[in-house]
């Protein structure tokens, strides 16, 4: 009897691990790929069909850098939108274990709105999400890194 439930247990163990560590959700620092700076914090969420969303929620001061407020360049409905509070990743799904495709990524600082795909690295902290136009080796990379 004491065997089963010690067995139980421990695949129980297992499989919260395993779901904690495909789990994007939460907040992310976004770093960006040409200067190596933190440009903001988004917060990821997943809707009951299990999409991913991410949104701005705060914008991280750089030196010499003046934030954008809204988005000016942006096709609709994102034409003339805040900044911050923006949805800039949707569609995103797990396709296998830490990795997600079929996502849709928006530039607000110059309108252009890209395919996405992201990478969850082993322990959980690091997100390489790729933006991409056509197929993605043709594309830019960026580092989130996991808030706690």
């Amino acid at each position: 009897m004491k065997i089963k439930f010690v067995v139980a247990s421990a695949v129980a163990l297992l499989l919260s691990a395993h779901t904690f560590a495909n789990d994007i959700t939460g907040k992310w620092l976004q770093i960006d790929d040409k200067t190596g700076t933190s440009k903001a914090i988004l917060e990821i969420r997943k809707d009951p069909n299990n999409i991913y969303t991410a949104k701005i929620i705060k914008v991280t001061p750089r030196p010499g850098y003046v934030p954008q407020e809204k988005c000016k360049d942006c096709p609709a409905p994102y034409t003339n939108q805040p900044i911050l509070g923006m949805d800039v990743l949707k569609g995103l799904k797990n396709v296998s274990e830490n990795n997600y495709d079929g996502g849709r990524v928006i530039d607000p600082l110059t309108g252009k709105i890209y395919s996405a795909k992201a990478k969850l690295n082993n322990t959980g902290k690091r997100l390489t999400l790729r933006g991409y136009i056509g197929i993605s080796a043709i594309g830019r990379s960026q580092t989130w890194i996991r808030q706690e």
